[in-house]
């Protein structure tokens, strides 16, 4: 199973309050909850890329696994991310106003499985590959 790859979101639970959680105002939560983004998974070695791609917005960011980096969030925000990897879960801890979780997780090799947790919240998401 590999994370590389392009992968379409199919199913959403708590994106709404999740957002919230993280302070998106109204005008963008409703936006958030009406696009299905695509992510693009590219993996050499240690170091990754995440392009998110949507009919809103598109972001890329690129990281190293076990190395702390600089991240502007979708939602506009700044967090030191640290990203590791357990197994078939790639996990970022965002640590900024508020601190945020997300973890991807290998389902099995057509689904991959999107957990946001930001206080108390927890969003999972749904997303196959393409």
């Amino acid at each position: 199973m590999s994370f590389s790859g392009m992968w379409k979101l199919v199913e959403s639970d708590k994106f709404d309050d999740y957002m919230k959680a993280i302070g998106v105002g109204l005008a963008l939560r409703t936006i958030g909850n009406k696009t299905k983004p695509s992510q693009e998974i590219i993996i050499d070695g240690d170091n990754y890329t995440i392009k998110t791609i949507s009919t809103f917005k598109n972001t890329e960011i690129k990281f190293t696994l076990g190395t702390e980096f600089d991240e502007k969030t979708i939602d506009g925000r700044n967090v030191k991310t640290t990203p590791t990897k357990d197994g078939n879960k790639i996990v970022l801890h965002q640590k900024g106003d508020p601190d945020s979780i997300i973890t991807r997780e290998l389902v099995d090799d057509n689904t991959m499985k999107m957990v946001l947790t930001c206080k108390g919240v927890v969003c999972t998401r749904v997303y196959k590959k393409e």
